[in-house]
């Protein structure tokens, strides 16, 4: 196999993977219409029929965190994560692609160990079929508490092209300016 056969199978790949967390997230992105309705549905049962349940306040906590663990991979997917700006505006493109590859290296690191903790901590809650400890509580937490490593699963495969599109940045702007230090 030639280095440009695998170099276009790999970007193929990690294409693939972007467009994917990019779908996940996108579909995710409706949960927040969900979580506004049911707020709103929540706060008129309360304040105007003095009714609500545990289940239903629950189930916001849980669209919520379900909507955050996916929304991390989703925020680096589009380019919306926390970087201070003011600073990384200024570099060049290689010094930019730097930045990029340790900030992903870390998001890999990090997203893999969170997610091997968490196995754990899922299986646990499985185990016992965990449900809410308060009365009326909604059942089947470890439902809940999957989409800790699906997250950091997803976050970590975000991570990985992020560092394709590092390595391929540095590559670009290696050829194009030659050796050079920025």
């Amino acid at each position: 196999m030639s280095r440009s056969t695998i170099s276009t199978f790999v970007g193929g790949v990690v294409d693939r993977i972007d467009m994917f967390v990019g779908l996940v997230g996108r579909c995710t992105a409706w949960l927040t219409l969900a979580l506004v309705l049911l707020v709103a549905v929540n706060v008129l049962a309360r304040y105007l029929f003095s009714a609500g349940t545990v289940a239903m306040q629950e189930l916001e906590w849980h669209l919520l965190a379900v909507t955050a663990l996916i929304g991390m991979s989703y925020g680096v997917n589009r380019g919306d994560e926390v970087r201070v700006d003011m600073l990384y505006s200024r570099y060049g493109p290689r010094s930019k692609a730097v930045v990029d590859l340790v900030s992903a290296v870390l998001t890999i690191l990090v997203a893999l160990f969170l997610l091997k903790v968490s196995l754990a901590y899922v299986s646990q809650s499985y185990s016992f079929l965990e449900g809410s400890p308060d009365p009326g509580g909604l059942s089947y937490r470890f439902v809940l508490k999957a989409f800790i490593p699906i997250g950091f699963s997803l976050l970590a495969l975000q991570a990985i092209v992020q560092i394709a599109k590092a390595v391929r940045e540095l590559s670009q702007a290696g050829s194009r300016h030659g050796p050079s230090s920025e």
